[in-house]
């Protein structure tokens, strides 16, 4: 029998997403509490990897079990022995041959960016002073639909097969109290590509390169001719959908 899991977690204690040997990830922690609880060894396969430092709001993995577990008592004894910084939203069974990876149509990060010191936010935003244009970041943010392969904002020496992504959505707002939320969706995401792709539409917003400057980067395929990238503390995996 498989089971799902719906979760979230604040990222800033975790080196990433998946299980690493001799740090501390958030795949091995909760691997480490449910086969405890389970008195069998039990891994998890995620929706996708998240870097070092960066949050979930939400997550989907899922575990394969030989017997049926009662699925609301699960997640009350994970979430009594998991630490703080992780939540199990739900648990509930699908199909054997649902995939929380491969059977994901779409994914979206949200990243938070606030240009006041806000105490209630220095875990969850990027605090950045400077006055941005976010009517030109989202005009380069309309850039990234009309293309797909995003090497230039690929980080380095990462096992991608390829760099091609289909993005559906990208677009800044702002919210009453000033802060800046990003929202990006595509089928799938390339290691820290959004964290880059956020750092250059600051640069856009910022006055240090145009639109045009900032789709002749995506057109360039190269990586150093984009921004460094944006903190990890404002970056969320926001939503899996399938």
């Amino acid at each position: 029998m498989r089971y799902f899991m719906e979760l979230q977690y604040d990222g800033a204690a975790y080196f990433g997403w998946q299980r690493q040997p001799d740090v501390a990830t958030v795949q091995g922690t909760i691997e480490q509490k449910l086969s405890m609880l389970r008195r069998v060894p039990t891994e998890i396969v995620g929706a996708g990897r998240t870097d070092t430092g960066v949050n979930a709001s939400f997550y989907v993995a899922h575990f394969d079990s030989d017997t049926p577990i009662e699925c609301a008592q699960l997640v009350y004894k994970l979430n009594k022995v998991l630490p703080a910084d992780i939540a199990i939203i739900r648990i509930y069974e699908v199909e054997a041959t649902k995939h929380a990876r491969f059977d994901a149509r779409e994914r979206e990060y949200t990243y938070l960016l606030t240009p006041h010191k806000a105490p209630m936010r220095r875990f969850s935003a990027w605090h950045y002073a400077v006055e941005l244009n976010v009517e030109k970041m989202n005009e380069a943010a309309a850039m990234l639909l009309r293309y797909d392969d995003f090497t230039s904002f690929a980080k380095l020496n990462s096992d991608n097969k390829t760099n091609i992504c289909h993005i559906s959505h990208a677009q800044w707002t702002v919210e009453s109290d000033g802060t800046l939320r990003f929202t990006i969706r595509a089928d799938r995401f390339l290691r820290n590509m959004v964290r880059a792709i956020v750092g250059t539409l600051v640069d856009v917003g910022r006055g240090r390169y145009s639109v045009a400057d900032f789709e002749a980067i995506i057109c360039s395929r190269d990586l150093s001719r984009s921004s460094a990238g944006a903190p990890a503390v404002g970056l969320f995996l926001s939503d899996v959908r399938y």
